[in-house]
């Protein structure tokens, strides 16, 4: 039913732009200049959600549909990453408000001084884990640092990890001897009632040793939701790469270590720049990538990987 659901969603927007494009034409065909405006903003909306659109119908993954789970981890160097990583979470946040995802913070872990530890957030859109799977890896910055007293240069770094929402009992079952719940009090800012109980939870997959913590909220009830929705991601995770192990030794092919690779840089001194090492696209607006205006890294990432083996 879910997969019936998903293929009439692409059947209403590739009628949808049908529609748009039938109305363009109409007005071309009116040969009314004072409309030229109007008439090429139309056409440049219409090329823009086409192109996008013949992306997402090159997705291959499975779960490329589904919402994603996207977390964040400060890399080395105390306060510099985590003021990075805290950045980074900015960045993804203006970047679904901006395509009209609903982004939800599911989990914070705030840093000692300033900036995160690490945060987990939940995007969910049409095809939000096609999209934001171009963002798994580490993401380097080069700047003048504001919490140095000598203003040096820092480099930092953060890991992006992004994962596609699982469901329970279709894509990852969980028997109850399997887990471990451990309750605890939740550590960092959060006022005396998160300091006094009990409310933060871990969770531990036995079989596998993953575990979850979440202690964002203030119910001991909906931490352990908030982590076992982190959890079965992590899992269906799991299965995905020993899937793709498995397939390799059928083709022969050795699979890259990808988990750590750096693949993007932001320098913000002593020249502005953001580029993308896996596709060499890049753009000397900082400000607007920082902002959230990731699609150009996204569109070139999309279009390099059409035409590879799954």
């Amino acid at each position: 039913m879910r997969q019936l659901a998903e293929q009439k969603k692409v059947v209403e927007r590739w009628r949808g732009v049908e529609k748009a494009a039938a109305e363009a034409a109409e007005l071309i065909s009116l040969e009314d200049s004072s409309m030229a405006a109007e008439i090429e903003a139309e056409v440049n909306k219409l090329a823009s959600r086409l192109n996008e659109m013949e992306l997402e119908g090159a997705f291959s993954g499975d779960y490329d549909e589904r919402n994603a789970i996207l977390s964040i981890h400060a890399g080395a160097g105390g306060t510099e990453s985590q003021d990075w990583a805290q950045m980074l979470m900015r960045m993804y946040l203006r970047w679904a408000e901006r395509r009209g995802y609903n982004a939800e913070v599911l989990d914070v872990s705030p840093g000692e001084e300033a900036g995160i530890k690490s945060a987990v957030i939940d995007i969910s859109g049409d095809y939000a884990t096609g999209y934001l799977k171009s963002e798994h890896g580490v993401h380097r910055l080069v700047r003048l640092s504001p919490f140095d007293a000598d203003h040096a240069r820092h480099t930092s770094f953060a890991l992006v990890e992004v994962l596609p929402e699982a469901e329970a009992d279709v894509d990852v079952k969980i028997a109850p001897d399997d887990l471990k719940v451990e309750t605890f009090r939740s550590s960092g800012p959060g006022g005396q009632h998160m300091q006094k109980t009990s409310s933060a939870v871990r969770l531990t997959h036995l079989p596998t040793g993953l575990t979850v913590h979440c202690q964002s909220e203030r119910s001991q009830h909906q931490n352990k939701e908030i982590a076992m929705k982190i959890l079965l991601s992590r899992l269906l995770e799991l299965e995905l790469e020993k899937r793709a192990e498995a397939r390799a030794k059928l083709r022969g092919k050795r699979i890259a270590a990808e988990w750590g690779n750096q693949i993007r840089s932001y320098v913000l001194h002593p020249y502005k720049m953001v580029k993308d090492h896996r596709t060499d696209y890049q753009s000397g607006d900082t400000e607007a990538v920082l902002d959230g205006e990731l699609d150009g890294f996204i569109s070139a990432y999309l279009k390099s990987k059409l035409g590879e083996e799954g």
